[in-house]
């Protein structure tokens, strides 16, 4: 199965989860395993010198996790508020419809560890800016962000770059 094809698979919810917002709903992508596989495969590119990859609570830990395995390196989960039993660090940020709080395991890297941040999609960036932002607490250097669609209306590309003027973004489909 080619990439676009497996992107066609991705459908379009409106107003959920609430009214207003037009959500992306990949699970069709994943319950086909040709797609998932080909999606993986082009997520993982030709990164070297990668020691982990990270992805975000909940749809980012599926493609990350994958990704991980596919490249025989190690997962590092970023999850919401209270989720983790360990020693946290914590950064809030702003969703396309609220706030919220993610967190990562104090020891879930060593310094200067190289970090590959995983997500499903790219909307307003707030996400992916405190993820980044929690690897680097946490001693990691993140290398590249990649997901699987970006919303481009919302400019979340443009956030991240206003933050982190030198982060690789890479995203397989834009909208």
């Amino acid at each position: 199965m080619n990439l676009s094809d497996a992107l066609s698979l991705i459908r379009e919810i409106p107003d959920f989860p609430q009214p207003g917002i037009l959500f992306y709903d990949v699970t069709p992508l994943l319950g086909n395993p040709d797609a998932f596989e080909t999606t993986v495969i082009e997520m993982s590119g030709t990164h070297q010198n990668i020691d982990y990859v990270a992805g975000m609570e909940a749809r980012g830990f599926i493609f990350a996790s994958a990704l991980a395995i596919h490249q025989s390196i190690g997962f590092i989960p970023i999850r919401k508020f209270g989720k983790l039993p360990s020693e946290t660090f914590s950064e809030n940020y702003g969703l396309e419809y609220g706030t919220d709080t993610l967190e990562i395991h104090k020891d879930s890297c060593a310094p200067g560890t190289k970090v590959l941040i995983v997500d499903d999609v790219l909307a307003t960036g707030g996400t992916a800016c405190a993820a980044i932002k929690l690897v680097q607490s946490a001693g990691g250097e993140v290398r590249e962000i990649i997901f699987l669609l970006e919303i481009t209306a919302l400019e979340g590309r443009q956030r991240i770059l206003n933050e982190f003027p030198s982060m690789t973004i890479r995203s397989l489909k834009a909208t």
